[in-house]
């Protein structure tokens, strides 16, 4: 049944696309409403299996996508990852007539590229007067100014992709020659299309967290902050991954540092899609450096992050479905959120091999033995009856606690309880945080 506002008692059928940690939770969450929803997820995995129906679905396949959602008289549209975004599958759904009234949880394709070209956000934060480093953009057609300007700069020197480059298309390097042989190699195509022009900014020194907004392109919901943790190895050492973990909430942002960001950043960025006439609908990450006490842009996502979204969604008390709604009716400020006050934790176990090759396929054992924590399933798949490794981050195991040690203890010991082949994980997960305040 589609969905028909104030028939509260009608089940709504909604779809989140994506299958990873992130969808897990989305899902989780929505699970306990207390509006009669019945969910799907394309194509989902074995944890969104246990509170919803899989459906063997590429997100990016939108013609598919589209039988899916006309099968299942599905109302409501949640877009986990970036790419669909990028590619248009909001502006597909709502253009076509068939899929009139389903509602999309996630900014259309001008929206979307606030994440999808590193130049035009940053343009879009100079015009809107938000603060974020200094910076040029270049192509392989101005690759000379381009060394010429890295030489006015003090090192270590930031060059980024400009379009998505699966998280890995951010080099921070020390060294002058290095820097410019890397960016002759960006621009000469290691990142494919993502890399034909490529940002170059000064380094922000400071501690990074992100925040997290909810909008419906007139009025907005903050959710709670997060920091995560992107190298492999413990003390913030190793190649960069998709996350090894999470906490929420962040001791340093004080009350004085969140309302910066929100004054500084967050309603200048709500003020400047609608001054710009992007009808922005769903979730938007702000990548942000505390430096000396003041919040800086490193990026934005134009979704939820991945790990944080494993912290964030158990810090959430009221239903999640009720500020989807808000989006969906565009009453999002007439919407209640509250905030949980306990710490979340979220320690990642991850394929041994990650984040370079590693093999899939490994029997994972023990989790029916976790209690005391959540369990998001990240990369695994099932396998003649049995769950197997399938990604390079596995599981993520999630806890609340009134205070952070408590929350971590919780996760670790959760953690020793489940085994696979190569199993890796950060033992370090908030560490750098006890007793830090910024």
């Amino acid at each position: 049944m589609l969905f028909l506002k104030g028939k509260e008692s009608c089940i709504m059928n909604i779809l989140i696309l994506g299958s990873g940690g992130r969808e897990h939770a989305i899902t989780w969450k929505l699970a306990q409403s207390s509006r009669p929803l019945k969910l799907f997820v394309a194509p989902g995995n074995p944890g969104t299996a246990g509170v919803a129906t899989n459906l063997p679905v590429d997100p990016l396949d939108f013609e598919r996508v589209r039988e899916v959602i006309l099968a299942n008289s599905i109302s409501m549209v949640v877009v986990g990852p970036e790419v669909p975004l990028a590619e248009g599958i909001a502006d597909f759904i709502m253009s076509d007539s068939a899929l009139a009234g389903v509602e999309v949880i996630g900014p259309c394709r001008a929206g979307a590229m606030l994440e999808g070209s590193k130049d035009f956000a940053k343009g879009f934060m100079k015009r809107h007067g938000i603060p974020t480093a200094a910076y040029e953009t270049f192509t392989p057609g101005t690759f000379n100014d381009a060394v010429s300007f890295m030489r006015r700069m003090k090192p270590p020197y930031v060059l980024k992709a400009d379009g998505l480059a699966a998280g890995k298309g951010v080099l921070i390097i020390n060294d002058f020659d290095e820097a410019v042989s890397e960016l002759r190699e960006m621009l000469g195509g290691r990142f494919g299309t993502a890399g034909s022009k490529v940002v170059i900014e000064e380094y922000l020194r400071g501690i990074e967290m992100s925040a997290f907004v909810i909008t419906d392109g007139i009025s907005y919901r903050i959710l709670p902050e997060a920091k995560d943790y992107k190298r492999i190895g413990e003390g913030d050492t190793g190649k960069n991954t998709g996350g090894m973990g999470a906490v929420s909430p962040v001791p340093f942002a004080s009350p004085s540092f969140l309302e910066k960001v929100e004054a500084r950043i967050i309603k200048p960025t709500i003020e400047g899609l609608k001054l710009e006439g992007i009808d922005y609908r769903g979730f938007i990450f702000f990548g942000l450096m505390n430096t000396g006490g003041d919040p800086y842009v490193i990026e934005y996502n134009a979704r939820l992050g991945d790990p944080e979204t494993e912290v964030i969604m158990p810090r959430i008390g009221s239903d999640l479905y009720d500020l989807l709604e808000g989006v969906a009716q565009r009453d999002l400020a007439s919407r209640r959120i509250e905030i949980l006050p306990d710490t979340a934790v979220t320690v990642m176990m991850v394929s041994g091999g990650y984040p370079d090759s590693y093999g899939k396929g490994f029997p994972v054992s023990g989790v029916e033995n976790v209690t005391e924590s959540i369990i998001f399933h990240a990369g695994t798949t099932m396998k003649d009856g049995r769950l197997v490794t399938s990604g390079g981050r596995v599981i993520a195991v999630t806890s609340l606690g009134p205070a952070m040690q408590e929350a971590l203890d919780k996760s670790y010991s959760s953690v020793r309880k489940i085994s696979f082949n190569g199993m890796n994980y950060r033992k370090d997960i908030g560490s750098d945080l006890k007793n830090r305040i910024v």
